[in-house]
């Protein structure tokens, strides 16, 4: 294997601690990124269950007093 790859024109001792320190940082920067991720999806769908479910109920009264006010419209 060619070595002077490496040693980069003795500059080798420059570009590769660089490298690696940008590309140890850029993926911590990521693992970071995507554990935060995960967390704000938790809270954000907890939340959206809750305000779905009181939707739901919601929908549900609003039908239930539509279907008692046309009952009760018609029978008169």
């Amino acid at each position: 294997m060619n070595l002077e790859f490496f040693y980069q024109d003795g500059y080798g001792q420059f570009i590769w601690p660089a490298f690696t320190f940008t590309f140890v940082s850029c993926l911590i920067l990521y693992l970071k990124t995507k554990k935060e991720l995960k967390k704000q999806e938790k809270i954000f769908f907890n939340e959206y269950e809750k305000l779905h479910v009181i939707g739901i109920k919601t929908i549900e009264r609003k039908k239930n007093l539509k279907t008692k006010e046309a009952l009760s419209s018609s029978s008169i």
